[in-house]
């Protein structure tokens, strides 16, 4: 698969409520949380977007742009329709949609390589990683040319990935792991207590 027709995408536009304040902006070590996502994706893409609906910090890049959800309140998939309006408006010439969340800190470049490498892009228009039995649907890759169903399904009310992605047909790249969860997220105040308490142990 060809990298250059892959836009990398942070998806960090949620309101992060049962952790209440950006948790994109809250400090993991020495690090803000997206940081960790970023640094571990920048290499792979010539750009990078990060959707996000306040202003935040972040490691700088000439290859990191910075955008506001195209329309307010509508999830992840609002950022994905969002990534993909700014491929079509700029009149870039990505394919494809990479997408990550911004709360993920132990999540490894080599997941990433593995994950495109065994993408068929003649298989499907979407790709999500699933890891012991679990589908991680943020963790994807998402053809340009579901935009226009997106934004009709969108506009008609749906909001949850799951759902759209099970509507759409989605095949998932098994990557499995022995130790340590690479995939888990901060959603919550202990969720982060927990992540310090693990990169202490790394």
């Amino acid at each position: 698969m060809d990298h250059n027709n892959i836009l990398g995408t942070v998806l960090a536009g949620g309101k992060s409520q049962r952790f209440g304040e950006d948790k994109s902006q809250v400090k993991l070590g020495d690090k803000l949380l997206i940081d960790y996502i970023l640094s571990e994706v920048i290499e792979e893409f010539k750009e990078i977007l990060v959707v996000s609906n306040s202003l935040i910090d972040f490691r700088k890049s000439e290859k990191i742009t910075v955008i506001e959800d195209i329309k307010k309140n509508l999830g992840p998939l609002g950022g994905v329709l969002t990534a993909m309006k700014w491929v079509k408006d700029n009149n870039k010439d990505y394919k494809w949609i990479s997408t990550f969340p911004a709360d993920t800190p132990f999540f490894k470049h080599s997941i990433l390589q593995k994950f495109l490498q065994d993408i068929q892009p003649e298989e499907s228009k979407l790709f999500f990683i699933k890891s012991n039995n679990t589908r991680h649907n943020i963790f994807g890759l998402w053809s340009i040319d579901l935009m226009d169903k997106l934004e009709e399904d969108l506009n008609k009310g749906e909001r949850k990935v799951e759902v759209w992605a099970n509507s759409i047909g989605v095949k998932t790249i098994n990557i499995e792991f022995q130790n340590e969860d690479p995939f888990f997220n901060i959603n919550t105040k202990e969720d982060l207590e927990k992540a310090k308490d693990r990169l202490k142990n790394d």
